[in-house]
């Protein structure tokens, strides 16, 4: 009667399994760090320029920054970085990352190519990060750049947490998370083109040679490529920014959903208002996408040879 042994077979195929899922799980502290670090670097100064422009849309990106100098000096370009652009960071870049990794290898365990796993894991990734911590994240940060400095001599300027804590008294949950299907549009958008383009720049690259390996020059480029290009959806971006906005104006609705908001837009601004800030969303996309396509892909690899 043969008798099988125990340690051949079943421990190495428990321990693959465990191997992959402390990978997964590990997934969520190296989105996290990235995300951090590219927020705190050069990635709110774009954010803060971004946004500057895209509520005061009649304003130059040499008048956005000159005016984003002038209220704080250099610390003016890192407005919202703490706590708000922080958490942002911490909890989107993790959520991002888990997702989109995680579908991606699903899509091509099931036999699909990396363009289409990219695309997935993009997309359902910028979901998720939108209904679980952006939506009120973006709303502080954007509170931040356009809440009024000065309202009167003598009168001080309220804070963010006093704006924060008015909105929740007279809105609730739903008005902090003003904007949030805007975000979630944005993102779902966002990461689907970023990740997408990037896999599509990558397999192109490859040519005929799938198996071959592309140098680092070459994923810094395909990064650059997927993130620049997915700058495509502004507009959502300025429906973003504009709802979470707290510049008033006689003629602006009190309550907006995304149509609405649009309409409005178009109706101070016209067509170019729609992509108003569309430059230095460039530099941020492009910055954040080689960190998280690029930076992501090496830190996973470097563990998983750990």
């Amino acid at each position: 009667m043969n008798k099988t042994n125990p340690s051949a077979g079943a421990v190495p195929e428990v321990s693959t399994q465990k191997k992959q899922a402390n990978l997964s799980w590990r997934n969520l502290a190296i989105g996290a760090f990235i995300q951090i670090a590219e927020v705190s670097s050069l990635g709110q100064p774009f954010e803060v320029v971004k946004t500057h422009m895209a509520a005061n849309r009649q304003d130059s990106m040499r008048t956005a920054i000159s005016k984003t100098y002038q209220r704080g000096g250099l610390r003016g370009f890192y407005q919202g970085l703490i706590p708000w652009a922080w958490i942002e960071a911490g909890t989107k870049g993790a959520v991002l990352l888990y997702t989109s990794s995680e579908i991606e290898a699903v899509v091509v365990s099931m036999g699909g190519n990396t363009i289409v796993g990219g695309l997935m894991g993009g997309m359902l990734g910028g979901i998720a990060q939108a209904y679980t911590t952006m939506g009120f994240c973006t709303f502080m940060k954007t509170v931040e750049v356009t809440r009024a400095k000065q309202v009167g001599a003598g009168v001080v300027p309220k804070s963010t947490y006093q704006v924060a804590y008015e909105v929740f008294q007279k809105e609730g949950i739903r008005g902090l998370n003003r904007g949030v299907s805007a975000v979630a549009i944005r993102q779902m958008t966002n990461w689907g083109s970023r990740f997408g383009i990037a896999r599509v720049t990558e397999a192109i690259m490859k040519g005929n040679d799938k198996t071959r390996k592309l140098s680092n020059g070459e994923r810094i480029l395909a990064s650059v490529i997927g993130g620049s290009l997915s700058c495509w959806n502004q507009p959502i971006e300025v429906i973003r920014v504009e709802m979470q906005s707290q510049l008033k104006s006689l003629d602006r609705p009190e309550k907006m959903n995304v149509w609405t908001c649009a309409k409005y837009i178009y109706s101070k601004n016209g067509f170019k208002g729609f992509y108003r800030g569309v430059i230095p969303r460039i530099g941020l996309s492009t910055y954040l996408t080689t960190c998280m396509v690029f930076g992501g892909d090496t830190l996973k690899a470097y563990f998983a040879k750990k």
